[in-house]
């Protein structure tokens, strides 16, 4: 058994149209209403059964908190919130192949529409309005969620990649889906001692535009409510460490930080582009 939570922040600032950088003047120029910051804050709290040497079961809860600036075309500044649990995920892990120092890992899970999609705040426009897509806790639908990964290790260096998506099933409630997402990442650690280690990652993800609409949600009004204004594609470069414990009560525990910066942005906007991330977890292991 092993027990993880993690904490991530993102933060957001200013508006992007595929690689340009855009200001308020522009994106009010075709809107009523531009985003201009938004936090992100993730707690995900995950249990880990190992059923066997090639098969794991993995249970997460994500709770969010985020928050988006906005400016108006009349000056005015006003900022909307929204929290709670997310989507809840469950996945396997088995191992396909593992010789020597190499392996390669099936991953396969479905996403559950337990998050909320119809999260509302007050706004210039008047009282409990609704939130556009990115303000939403949830999808609102079922999702897959299939990967491979890759590991390899020495003594003191380990690598590997994975690929991996999230596939939605059908449209929600409120008539949209969520656009799919598609992940790679590739690795590389060094271990230093026994108890730390450091790494290196780069990580890309391309984003579908939403599918449907929230008939709500008026495109016109702000480019968050605008579902062809979701997708894009992003490549991040992140660096970690890893502390673990080697004796007494936290012998094999471990602390890990991992700070990233987006080195590449296109997105289908205007949409407010990523500045950068910040993720510290514990894991205790039984």
């Amino acid at each position: 058994w092993s027990i993880t939570y993690q904490f991530m922040h993102m933060a957001m600032d200013d508006n992007r149209s595929g690689t340009d950088t855009l200001d308020d003047a522009e994106v009010l120029a075709d809107f009523m209403v531009a985003p201009t910051r938004m936090t992100m804050d993730m707690h995900m709290a995950s249990v880990m059964y190992g059923w066997s040497k090639s098969l794991s079961f993995m249970a997460m809860v994500p709770y969010y908190d985020k928050e988006m600036d906005h400016i108006n075309r009349a000056g005015v500044r006003f900022t909307t919130k929204s929290k709670g649990v997310g989507d809840v995920a469950l996945k396997g892990v088995y191992g396909l192949y593992q010789r020597q120092n190499h392996n390669v890992l099936l991953n396969a899970g479905v996403s559950l529409p337990t998050g909320s999609i119809d999260e509302k705040d007050d706004t210039p426009t008047g009282p409990n309005q609704q939130l556009p897509y990115p303000m939403q806790i949830g999808s609102g639908t079922f999702d897959l969620l299939p990967g491979l990964t890759y590991r390899g290790h020495t003594s003191d260096f380990s690598w590997g990649g994975q690929v991996g998506a999230t596939i939605r099933l059908g449209r929600n409630d409120n008539s949209y889906a969520l656009g799919n997402r598609y992940r790679t990442t590739t690795w590389g650690a060094r271990k230093w001692a026994d108890w730390i280690s450091t790494s290196l990652r780069v990580a890309a993800e391309v984003v579908d535009n939403v599918d449907g609409a929230d008939p709500v949600l008026n495109p016109a009004m702000v480019p968050t409510a605008d579902p062809n204004r979701r997708g894009g594609t992003r490549v991040d470069i992140l660096g970690g460490v890893n502390l673990i414990g080697t004796a007494g009560v936290a012998r094999g525990q471990r602390l890990f930080i991992e700070f990233g910066i987006p080195i590449y942005q296109n997105l289908d906007g205007p949409q407010l582009e990523t500045d950068w991330l910040l993720t510290v977890g514990l894991q205790f292991r039984f």
